[in-house]
């Protein structure tokens, strides 16, 4: 099978914020994303993925990410997740070149 290069976003970031963070990945016109619970520690001390109650779940982690097929699409979604968000919650995010089987998924 062929492989084709694709640039991979990741954002590491509250899910209180997940909703506007999917629609900046839709608007950027990405075809998807993945999003999945994250914990680990931080500047800005340890987040768990385990034994939080339900009613704070909005202040868990989540990571996402976004497969885009080019270079500049992922820039675009990083650069206005940072500026939209990370002022005022936490986030890290990061750009990672992958290589895709079907790339008319992407």
């Amino acid at each position: 099978m062929r492989h084709y290069k694709a640039t991979k976003v990741v954002i590491i970031t509250e899910k209180l914020i997940f909703e506007g963070v999917a629609r900046i990945i839709e608007e950027a016109g990405a075809s998807g994303y993945t999003m999945v619970t994250a914990g680990g520690k931080g500047s800005r001390g340890m987040r768990s993925t385990t034994g939080r109650a339900s009613v704070v779940d909005a202040f868990t982690n989540v990571k996402i990410e976004v497969i885009t097929a080019s270079k500049e699409m992922a820039e675009a979604i990083a650069d206005t997740v940072a500026e939209t968000y990370f002022d005022n919650y936490s986030g890290v995010t990061y750009l990672e070149e992958v290589e895709i089987l079907r790339p008319h998924k992407f």
